[in-house]
This record gives C-alpha cells, sequence and structure tokens, in this order.
C-alpha cells in the first residue's frame, strides 16, 4: 500500500498536468470582406440632336450661318454633358 499510494498522486498529477499545459483553443474569429461585383450598366444613351446648322439651306447669309453656329454649340454642350452623366452612372 505504502507503494501505491506515491504511484496514484504522481500519475494524478501528470494527469492534471497535462491538462493545463494544452492552451484552449477559441473560435475563429468573423471577418465581413467586401467584394466588388461587377454589375452591367443599364443606362440608355440619350439621343443625338438635330443640330441647327443641320437645317440651314445652302445659300444662308454668314449671319444666320454665325447664330446657327452658336446655337449648334449649345445644343452639343447639351449632349456632352448627358453623355458625360451616363458615363458616370455606369462607374
Amino acid at each position: 500500500m505504502k507503494t501505491i499510494l506515491p504511484t496514484l498522486a504522481l500519475a494524478a498529477l501528470a494527469g492534471l498536468a497535462g491538462c493545463a499545459s494544452s492552451p484552449a483553443q477559441r473560435a475563429p474569429d468573423m471577418q465581413q470582406v467586401l467584394i466588388p461585383v461587377p454589375v452591367p450598366c443599364k443606362v440608355s444613351a440619350p439621343t443625338k440632336p438635330a443640330y441647327a446648322v443641320d437645317a440651314l439651306p445652302l445659300g444662308s447669309s454668314v449671319f444666320r450661318q454665325m447664330a446657327a453656329l452658336r446655337a449648334e454649340r449649345k445644343q452639343r454642350q447639351g449632349y456632352e454633358a448627358e453623355l458625360e452623366a451616363a458615363i458616370q452612372t455606369c462607374q
């Protein structure tokens, strides 16, 4: 009985030491990852306007041509603004 008691005590201590030495495993941390996904652009292109210069007759005076060119410039600026807005929507 004298040899059994120290042997049991050593076995118990070895068992407890084995449990204390291994760290407890943690649950893995959850991390949110944002991945960009390509989406098709569904913007319709603006309709091309009928420019003022195209409606001028061939023998128009210089003053009418200049007035039509100024009007066409404003038409083109508006059309370009619409095109740029459509492009910005898709980016």
